[in-house]
Protein backbone atom coordinates (compact mmCIF):
# COMPACT_ATOMS: atom_id res chain seq x y z
CA UNK A 1 0.00 0.00 0.00
CA UNK A 2 1.16 3.52 -0.76
CA UNK A 3 0.42 6.23 1.81
CA UNK A 4 0.14 9.80 0.51
CA UNK A 5 -0.97 13.19 1.78
CA UNK A 6 0.27 16.67 2.58
CA UNK A 7 3.19 17.29 4.93
CA UNK A 8 2.17 16.81 8.55
CA UNK A 9 -0.96 14.78 7.75
CA UNK A 10 0.30 11.80 9.78
CA UNK A 11 1.53 9.45 7.03
CA UNK A 12 4.71 8.29 8.82
CA UNK A 13 2.90 8.06 12.17
CA UNK A 14 0.21 5.85 10.61
CA UNK A 15 2.84 3.60 9.00
CA UNK A 16 4.83 3.26 12.22
CA UNK A 17 1.67 2.46 14.17
CA UNK A 18 0.50 -0.17 11.69
CA UNK A 19 3.87 -1.84 11.01
CA UNK A 20 5.93 -1.23 14.13
CA UNK A 21 8.54 0.59 12.04
CA UNK A 22 10.61 3.56 13.16
CA UNK A 23 10.36 5.92 10.22
CA UNK A 24 11.19 9.56 11.06
CA UNK A 25 8.08 11.43 12.20
CA UNK A 26 7.45 15.16 11.90
CA UNK A 27 6.37 16.97 15.06
CA UNK A 28 5.39 20.09 13.12
CA UNK A 29 4.56 21.12 9.57
CA UNK A 30 8.22 20.68 8.62
CA UNK A 31 8.71 17.49 6.62
CA UNK A 32 10.82 14.57 7.85
CA UNK A 33 10.11 12.30 4.87
CA UNK A 34 12.62 13.39 2.23
CA UNK A 35 12.39 10.36 -0.06
CA UNK A 36 10.17 7.38 -0.76
CA UNK A 37 10.73 4.71 1.89
CA UNK A 38 9.08 1.47 2.93
CA UNK A 39 8.02 0.01 6.26
CA UNK A 40 9.12 -3.33 7.60
CA UNK A 41 6.82 -6.16 6.42
CA UNK A 42 4.05 -7.15 8.82
CA UNK A 43 1.03 -9.44 8.80
CA UNK A 44 -2.63 -8.43 8.67
CA UNK A 45 -5.28 -11.14 8.26
CA UNK A 46 -2.58 -13.63 7.27
CA UNK A 47 -1.29 -11.39 4.49
CA UNK A 48 2.17 -9.82 4.43
CA UNK A 49 1.83 -6.07 4.08
CA UNK A 50 4.39 -3.39 3.26
CA UNK A 51 3.54 0.31 3.45
CA UNK A 52 5.21 2.92 1.24
CA UNK A 53 5.83 6.33 2.79
CA UNK A 54 5.95 9.32 0.41
CA UNK A 55 6.83 13.00 0.90
CA UNK A 56 3.98 15.49 0.58
CA UNK A 57 3.62 17.82 -2.40
CA UNK A 58 4.01 20.82 -0.09
CA UNK A 59 7.28 19.43 1.29
CA UNK A 60 9.36 22.03 3.16
CA UNK A 61 12.70 20.73 1.84
CA UNK A 62 11.94 19.69 -1.75
CA UNK A 63 9.98 21.21 -4.60
CA UNK A 64 6.72 19.73 -5.86
CA UNK A 65 8.46 18.64 -9.07
CA UNK A 66 11.07 16.76 -7.00
CA UNK A 67 8.34 15.06 -4.98
CA UNK A 68 6.37 14.04 -8.09
CA UNK A 69 9.58 12.77 -9.72
CA UNK A 70 10.41 10.64 -6.64
CA UNK A 71 6.92 9.16 -6.39
CA UNK A 72 6.65 8.56 -10.15
CA UNK A 73 10.12 6.97 -10.29
CA UNK A 74 9.35 4.57 -7.44
CA UNK A 75 5.89 3.62 -8.73
CA UNK A 76 7.02 3.13 -12.34
CA UNK A 77 10.05 1.08 -11.22
CA UNK A 78 7.86 -1.12 -9.04
CA UNK A 79 5.39 -1.58 -11.91
CA UNK A 80 8.19 -2.53 -14.30
CA UNK A 81 9.30 -5.23 -11.84
CA UNK A 82 5.77 -6.65 -11.68
CA UNK A 83 4.80 -5.14 -8.34
CA UNK A 84 1.34 -3.61 -8.12
CA UNK A 85 -0.36 -1.74 -5.32
CA UNK A 86 -3.28 -3.30 -3.49
CA UNK A 87 -4.38 0.20 -2.56
CA UNK A 88 -3.52 3.83 -1.94
CA UNK A 89 -4.26 5.63 1.33
CA UNK A 90 -4.63 9.42 1.28
CA UNK A 91 -4.26 10.95 4.75
CA UNK A 92 -6.16 14.14 5.61
CA UNK A 93 -6.11 16.11 8.88
CA UNK A 94 -9.68 16.55 10.12
CA UNK A 95 -8.24 19.21 12.44
CA UNK A 96 -7.56 21.53 9.49
CA UNK A 97 -9.81 24.57 9.73
CA UNK A 98 -10.42 24.42 6.00
CA UNK A 99 -9.05 22.77 2.88
CA UNK A 100 -7.24 25.69 1.27
CA UNK A 101 -6.18 26.28 -2.30
CA UNK A 102 -2.80 24.59 -1.84
CA UNK A 103 -4.34 21.46 -0.29
CA UNK A 104 -6.98 21.27 -3.04
CA UNK A 105 -4.25 21.66 -5.66
CA UNK A 106 -2.22 18.83 -4.10
CA UNK A 107 -5.29 16.59 -3.96
CA UNK A 108 -5.97 17.31 -7.64
CA UNK A 109 -2.43 16.15 -8.51
CA UNK A 110 -3.09 13.03 -6.41
CA UNK A 111 -6.30 12.39 -8.40
CA UNK A 112 -4.48 12.73 -11.71
CA UNK A 113 -1.68 10.47 -10.44
CA UNK A 114 -4.11 7.68 -9.51
CA UNK A 115 -6.62 7.97 -12.35
CA UNK A 116 -10.28 6.98 -12.30
CA UNK A 117 -9.77 3.28 -13.04
CA UNK A 118 -8.09 2.71 -9.66
CA UNK A 119 -10.50 4.67 -7.46
CA UNK A 120 -11.92 1.48 -5.90
CA UNK A 121 -8.45 0.87 -4.46
CA UNK A 122 -8.25 4.30 -2.81
CA UNK A 123 -9.06 5.08 0.82
CA UNK A 124 -9.33 8.65 2.08
CA UNK A 125 -8.45 8.45 5.79
CA UNK A 126 -9.21 11.34 8.13
CA UNK A 127 -7.11 11.44 11.30
CA UNK A 128 -6.18 13.67 14.24
CA UNK A 129 -9.74 13.45 15.56
CA UNK A 130 -8.46 13.98 19.10
CA UNK A 131 -7.43 17.53 18.15
CA UNK A 132 -10.91 18.72 17.21
CA UNK A 133 -14.35 18.91 18.79
CA UNK A 134 -16.34 15.82 17.64
CA UNK A 135 -19.27 17.88 16.35
CA UNK A 136 -16.96 20.17 14.40
CA UNK A 137 -15.05 17.17 13.04
CA UNK A 138 -18.25 15.45 11.94
CA UNK A 139 -19.45 18.64 10.24
CA UNK A 140 -16.13 18.91 8.37
CA UNK A 141 -16.33 15.22 7.44
CA UNK A 142 -19.80 15.72 5.96
CA UNK A 143 -18.60 18.79 4.06
CA UNK A 144 -15.58 16.95 2.65
CA UNK A 145 -17.74 14.04 1.51
CA UNK A 146 -20.62 16.07 0.08
CA UNK A 147 -18.99 18.89 -1.89
CA UNK A 148 -17.70 18.58 -5.45
CA UNK A 149 -14.65 20.72 -4.72
CA UNK A 150 -13.44 18.23 -2.08
CA UNK A 151 -13.75 14.41 -1.97
CA UNK A 152 -17.27 13.85 -3.36
CA UNK A 153 -16.24 13.12 -7.01
CA UNK A 154 -13.87 10.33 -5.89
CA UNK A 155 -16.33 8.84 -3.41
CA UNK A 156 -19.04 8.70 -6.08
CA UNK A 157 -16.71 6.70 -8.35
CA UNK A 158 -15.66 4.04 -5.86
CA UNK A 159 -13.22 5.56 -3.37
CA UNK A 160 -14.05 5.23 0.33
CA UNK A 161 -13.61 7.51 3.32
CA UNK A 162 -12.72 6.25 6.83
CA UNK A 163 -11.66 7.58 10.20
CA UNK A 164 -8.39 6.72 11.97
CA UNK A 165 -8.32 7.27 15.73
CA UNK A 166 -4.56 6.81 16.11
CA UNK A 167 -4.64 3.22 17.47
CA UNK A 168 -3.11 0.02 16.08
CA UNK A 169 -6.54 -1.57 15.74
CA UNK A 170 -7.80 1.42 13.77
CA UNK A 171 -4.75 1.30 11.47
CA UNK A 172 -5.18 -2.43 10.79
CA UNK A 173 -8.94 -1.99 10.28
CA UNK A 174 -8.13 0.61 7.63
CA UNK A 175 -5.79 -1.81 5.86
CA UNK A 176 -8.39 -4.61 5.93
CA UNK A 177 -10.62 -2.52 3.67
CA UNK A 178 -7.94 -2.80 0.97
CA UNK A 179 -6.12 -6.04 1.69
CA UNK A 180 -8.34 -8.28 -0.45
CA UNK A 181 -8.56 -5.87 -3.39
CA UNK A 182 -7.30 -6.83 -6.81
CA UNK A 183 -3.98 -5.04 -7.43
CA UNK A 184 -4.43 -1.75 -9.26
CA UNK A 185 -2.35 0.00 -11.89
CA UNK A 186 -2.20 3.73 -11.27
CA UNK A 187 -2.56 6.12 -14.18
CA UNK A 188 0.99 7.44 -13.84
CA UNK A 189 2.39 3.88 -13.93
CA UNK A 190 0.47 3.11 -17.10
CA UNK A 191 1.44 6.43 -18.72
CA UNK A 192 5.18 6.12 -18.01
CA UNK A 193 5.71 2.37 -18.48
CA UNK A 194 3.02 1.28 -20.97
CA UNK A 195 2.53 4.49 -22.95
CA UNK A 196 6.16 5.67 -22.64
CA UNK A 197 5.17 9.22 -21.77
CA UNK A 198 7.65 11.64 -20.27
CA UNK A 199 6.91 12.76 -16.71
CA UNK A 200 5.78 16.23 -17.80
CA UNK A 201 3.33 14.72 -20.33
CA UNK A 202 1.52 12.61 -17.75
CA UNK A 203 -1.78 13.82 -16.30
CA UNK A 204 -0.17 14.49 -12.91
CA UNK A 205 2.82 16.23 -14.53
CA UNK A 206 0.54 18.37 -16.70
CA UNK A 207 -1.54 19.35 -13.68
CA UNK A 208 1.59 20.24 -11.70
CA UNK A 209 2.93 22.23 -14.67
CA UNK A 210 -0.37 24.11 -14.89
CA UNK A 211 -0.25 24.90 -11.17
CA UNK A 212 3.37 26.08 -11.45
CA UNK A 213 2.53 28.28 -14.44
CA UNK A 214 -0.33 29.78 -12.45
CA UNK A 215 2.01 30.49 -9.54
CA UNK A 216 4.57 32.03 -11.91
CA UNK A 217 1.93 34.28 -13.49
CA UNK A 218 0.83 35.38 -10.02
CA UNK A 219 4.43 36.21 -9.05
CA UNK A 220 4.97 38.11 -12.32
CA UNK A 221 1.90 40.21 -11.60
CA UNK A 222 3.22 40.92 -8.09
CA UNK A 223 6.62 41.85 -9.57
CA UNK A 224 4.91 44.29 -11.95
CA UNK A 225 3.02 45.88 -9.04
CA UNK A 226 6.19 46.09 -6.92
CA UNK A 227 8.06 47.85 -9.73
CA UNK A 228 5.24 50.37 -10.03
CA UNK A 229 5.36 50.96 -6.27
CA UNK A 230 9.16 51.35 -6.43
CA UNK A 231 8.86 54.00 -9.13
CA UNK A 232 6.30 55.84 -7.01
CA UNK A 233 8.60 55.61 -3.97
CA UNK A 234 11.57 56.89 -6.02
CA UNK A 235 9.56 59.85 -7.28
CA UNK A 236 8.45 60.60 -3.73
CA UNK A 237 12.09 60.12 -2.55
CA UNK A 238 11.09 57.53 0.08
CA UNK A 239 14.39 55.65 0.17
CA UNK A 240 13.46 53.40 3.09
CA UNK A 241 10.25 52.30 1.40
CA UNK A 242 12.06 51.82 -1.90
CA UNK A 243 14.63 49.59 -0.19
CA UNK A 244 11.90 47.41 1.33
CA UNK A 245 10.18 47.09 -2.04
CA UNK A 246 13.51 46.25 -3.72
CA UNK A 247 14.13 43.44 -1.24
CA UNK A 248 10.63 42.05 -1.72
CA UNK A 249 11.00 42.36 -5.50
CA UNK A 250 14.22 40.32 -5.46
CA UNK A 251 12.53 37.60 -3.41
CA UNK A 252 9.62 37.42 -5.85
CA UNK A 253 12.00 37.28 -8.82
CA UNK A 254 13.97 34.46 -7.21
CA UNK A 255 10.76 32.57 -6.46
CA UNK A 256 9.55 33.06 -10.03
CA UNK A 257 12.89 31.83 -11.41
CA UNK A 258 12.80 28.83 -9.05
CA UNK A 259 9.31 27.88 -10.22
CA UNK A 260 10.28 28.17 -13.87
CA UNK A 261 13.45 26.12 -13.31
CA UNK A 262 11.50 23.41 -11.46
CA UNK A 263 8.95 23.30 -14.26
CA UNK A 264 11.64 23.04 -16.95
CA UNK A 265 13.80 20.49 -15.10
CA UNK A 266 10.99 18.03 -14.28
CA UNK A 267 12.12 15.44 -16.85
CA UNK A 268 15.79 15.69 -15.80
CA UNK A 269 14.84 15.34 -12.13
CA UNK A 270 12.75 12.26 -12.92
CA UNK A 271 15.62 10.65 -14.83
CA UNK A 272 18.06 11.42 -12.01
CA UNK A 273 15.64 9.98 -9.45
CA UNK A 274 15.33 6.80 -11.52
CA UNK A 275 19.12 6.43 -11.43
CA UNK A 276 19.24 7.03 -7.67
CA UNK A 277 16.40 4.57 -7.16
CA UNK A 278 18.14 1.85 -9.18
CA UNK A 279 21.13 2.20 -6.86
CA UNK A 280 18.89 1.81 -3.80
CA UNK A 281 16.54 -0.85 -5.10
CA UNK A 282 18.88 -3.81 -4.52
CA UNK A 283 19.60 -2.70 -0.97
CA UNK A 284 15.89 -2.19 -0.28
CA UNK A 285 15.04 -5.62 -1.72
CA UNK A 286 17.78 -7.28 0.34
CA UNK A 287 16.56 -5.65 3.54
CA UNK A 288 13.00 -6.50 2.64
CA UNK A 289 13.92 -10.14 2.02
CA UNK A 290 15.68 -10.40 5.39
CA UNK A 291 12.69 -8.89 7.12
CA UNK A 292 10.39 -11.36 5.36
CA UNK A 293 12.57 -14.29 6.43
CA UNK A 294 12.55 -13.08 10.01
CA UNK A 295 8.80 -12.66 9.81
CA UNK A 296 8.38 -16.17 8.40
CA UNK A 297 10.57 -17.58 11.22
CA UNK A 298 8.40 -15.90 13.80
CA UNK A 299 5.34 -17.20 12.02
CA UNK A 300 6.72 -20.77 12.11
CA UNK A 301 7.45 -20.61 15.85
CA UNK A 302 4.13 -19.13 16.73
CA UNK A 303 1.91 -20.68 14.12
CA UNK A 304 -0.72 -22.03 16.47
CA UNK A 305 -0.80 -18.95 18.65
CA UNK A 306 -0.81 -16.76 15.56
CA UNK A 307 -3.68 -18.77 14.09
CA UNK A 308 -5.69 -18.48 17.29
CA UNK A 309 -4.80 -14.84 17.59
CA UNK A 310 -5.59 -14.38 13.93
CA UNK A 311 -8.99 -16.00 14.38
CA UNK A 312 -9.66 -13.82 17.39
CA UNK A 313 -8.38 -10.81 15.53
CA UNK A 314 -10.50 -11.69 12.51
CA UNK A 315 -13.58 -12.03 14.69
CA UNK A 316 -12.76 -8.78 16.41
CA UNK A 317 -12.05 -7.20 13.05
CA UNK A 318 -15.35 -8.40 11.64
CA UNK A 319 -17.08 -7.06 14.72
CA UNK A 320 -15.28 -3.74 14.36
CA UNK A 321 -16.02 -3.66 10.66
CA UNK A 322 -19.67 -4.43 11.34
CA UNK A 323 -19.71 -1.76 14.01
CA UNK A 324 -17.99 0.62 11.63
CA UNK A 325 -20.45 -0.24 8.88
CA UNK A 326 -23.32 0.13 11.33
CA UNK A 327 -21.92 3.48 12.42
CA UNK A 328 -21.53 4.53 8.81
CA UNK A 329 -25.07 3.37 8.06
CA UNK A 330 -26.34 5.27 11.08
CA UNK A 331 -24.38 8.32 9.99
CA UNK A 332 -25.66 7.91 6.45
CA UNK A 333 -29.21 7.47 7.75
CA UNK A 334 -28.77 10.50 10.01
CA UNK A 335 -27.29 12.45 7.11
CA UNK A 336 -30.15 11.43 4.81
CA UNK A 337 -32.63 12.27 7.55
CA UNK A 338 -30.96 15.65 8.05
CA UNK A 339 -31.00 16.24 4.33
CA UNK A 340 -34.68 15.25 4.18
CA UNK A 341 -35.47 17.52 7.11
CA UNK A 342 -33.48 20.30 5.50
CA UNK A 343 -35.24 19.66 2.19
CA UNK A 344 -38.63 19.62 3.96
CA UNK A 345 -37.72 22.82 5.80
CA UNK A 346 -36.58 24.38 2.54
CA UNK A 347 -39.82 23.31 0.84
CA UNK A 348 -41.84 24.70 3.74
CA UNK A 349 -39.90 27.94 3.54
CA UNK A 350 -40.36 28.06 -0.20
CA UNK A 351 -44.11 27.35 0.16
CA UNK A 352 -44.41 30.00 2.87
CA UNK A 353 -42.41 32.40 0.77
CA UNK A 354 -44.58 31.55 -2.22
CA UNK A 355 -47.76 32.09 -0.16
CA UNK A 356 -46.38 35.33 1.22
CA UNK A 357 -45.38 36.42 -2.25
CA UNK A 358 -48.81 35.58 -3.64
CA UNK A 359 -50.48 37.37 -0.73
CA UNK A 360 -48.25 40.39 -1.25
CA UNK A 361 -49.00 40.26 -4.95
CA UNK A 362 -52.76 40.10 -4.29
CA UNK A 363 -52.49 42.93 -1.78
CA UNK A 364 -50.49 45.00 -4.24
CA UNK A 365 -52.98 44.15 -7.02
CA UNK A 366 -55.95 45.16 -4.86
CA UNK A 367 -54.15 48.33 -3.83
CA UNK A 368 -53.31 49.08 -7.45
CA UNK A 369 -56.90 48.38 -8.54
CA UNK A 370 -58.23 50.56 -5.71
CA UNK A 371 -55.82 53.31 -6.63
CA UNK A 372 -56.81 52.93 -10.27
CA UNK A 373 -60.52 53.12 -9.38
CA UNK A 374 -59.93 56.17 -7.20
CA UNK A 375 -57.86 57.72 -9.96
CA UNK A 376 -60.56 56.97 -12.55
CA UNK A 377 -63.26 58.33 -10.20
CA UNK A 378 -61.20 61.44 -9.59
CA UNK A 379 -60.61 61.88 -13.30
CA UNK A 380 -64.32 61.35 -14.06
CA UNK A 381 -65.31 63.88 -11.41
CA UNK A 382 -62.76 66.31 -12.77
CA UNK A 383 -64.02 65.68 -16.30
CA UNK A 384 -67.65 66.09 -15.17
CA UNK A 385 -66.76 69.31 -13.37
CA UNK A 386 -64.94 70.52 -16.46
CA UNK A 387 -67.91 69.63 -18.70
CA UNK A 388 -70.32 71.28 -16.25
CA UNK A 389 -68.20 74.39 -16.31
CA UNK A 390 -68.11 74.24 -20.10
CA UNK A 391 -71.91 73.86 -20.25
CA UNK A 392 -72.36 76.72 -17.79
CA UNK A 393 -70.01 78.91 -19.78
CA UNK A 394 -71.78 77.85 -22.98
CA UNK A 395 -75.20 78.70 -21.52
CA UNK A 396 -73.87 82.01 -20.28
CA UNK A 397 -72.40 82.71 -23.67
CA UNK A 398 -75.68 81.68 -25.33
CA UNK A 399 -77.64 83.97 -22.98
CA UNK A 400 -75.23 86.79 -23.62
CA UNK A 401 -75.48 86.15 -27.33
CA UNK A 402 -79.30 86.07 -27.17
CA UNK A 403 -79.31 89.29 -25.20
CA UNK A 404 -76.92 90.83 -27.68
CA UNK A 405 -79.14 89.64 -30.56
CA UNK A 406 -82.21 91.02 -28.80
CA UNK A 407 -80.50 94.29 -28.13
CA UNK A 408 -79.32 94.37 -31.71
CA UNK A 409 -82.87 93.69 -32.94
CA UNK A 410 -84.21 96.45 -30.70
CA UNK A 411 -81.48 98.74 -31.94
CA UNK A 412 -82.30 97.80 -35.53
CA UNK A 413 -86.02 98.42 -34.93
CA UNK A 414 -85.21 101.74 -33.34
CA UNK A 415 -83.02 102.60 -36.28
CA UNK A 416 -85.81 101.56 -38.69
CA UNK A 417 -88.36 103.63 -36.81
CA UNK A 418 -86.05 106.60 -36.77
CA UNK A 419 -85.35 106.10 -40.47
CA UNK A 420 -89.09 105.87 -41.26
CA UNK A 421 -89.77 108.95 -39.20
CA UNK A 422 -86.96 110.74 -41.00
CA UNK A 423 -88.35 109.59 -44.35
CA UNK A 424 -91.84 110.75 -43.36
CA UNK A 425 -90.49 114.10 -42.33
CA UNK A 426 -88.47 114.33 -45.52
CA UNK A 427 -91.53 113.34 -47.55
CA UNK A 428 -93.59 115.94 -45.74
CA UNK A 429 -90.88 118.52 -46.34
CA UNK A 430 -90.74 117.58 -50.00
CA UNK A 431 -94.53 117.78 -50.31
CA UNK A 432 -94.53 121.13 -48.55
CA UNK A 433 -91.76 122.35 -50.82
CA UNK A 434 -93.63 121.12 -53.91
CA UNK A 435 -96.77 122.88 -52.71
CA UNK A 436 -94.82 126.04 -52.15
CA UNK A 437 -93.28 125.75 -55.62
CA UNK A 438 -96.73 125.16 -57.18
CA UNK A 439 -98.18 128.20 -55.38
CA UNK A 440 -95.18 130.24 -56.36
CA UNK A 441 -95.48 129.05 -59.96
CA UNK A 442 -99.21 129.84 -60.00
CA UNK A 443 -98.61 133.33 -58.67
CA UNK A 444 -95.85 133.87 -61.20
CA UNK A 445 -98.13 132.58 -63.96
CA UNK A 446 -101.00 134.86 -62.89
CA UNK A 447 -98.63 137.79 -62.76
CA UNK A 448 -97.33 136.87 -66.23
CA UNK A 449 -100.87 136.66 -67.61
CA UNK A 450 -101.76 139.94 -66.02
CA UNK A 451 -98.64 141.50 -67.50
CA UNK A 452 -99.45 140.14 -70.91
CA UNK A 453 -103.00 141.38 -70.62
CA UNK A 454 -101.71 144.71 -69.55
CA UNK A 455 -99.34 144.81 -72.46
CA UNK A 456 -102.10 143.83 -74.85
CA UNK A 457 -104.28 146.51 -73.45
CA UNK A 458 -101.60 149.03 -73.87
CA UNK A 459 -101.06 147.93 -77.45
CA UNK A 460 -104.63 148.29 -78.42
Amino acid sequence: FSVMGVTGSGKSTFINMASGSNLPVSRSLESCTREVQTSRPFVVNGRVVTLIDTPGFDDTTRSDTDVLSMIAAYLSNAYEHGSKLAGVIYMHRISDYRMGGKSKGNFKIFRELCGESSLKNILIVTNMWSEVNPEIGEAREVELASKDKFFKPLLEKGARMLRHDGTLESAHTTLRYLINNHPATLRIQREIVDEHKSIEKTAAGSELRRALDEQADHHKEEIHNLRAQMEAAMQAKHEERRGELQEELEKKQQECERIEQNSQHMAAEFAAERVRLEARILQMEDEHQKQLQALEGLQGDEAERAAAKQAEESARTRLIEEQELARQREEELARVQREMEEAYTIREREAELRRQTEEDARTRLIAVQHEAQEENQRRMEEELTRLTQLVTRSEEQRANLAEQVCQKEISERNKSQRLEEALMKARERDQAAIGDRIVSFGVDFVILVLVLLFVCCLSS
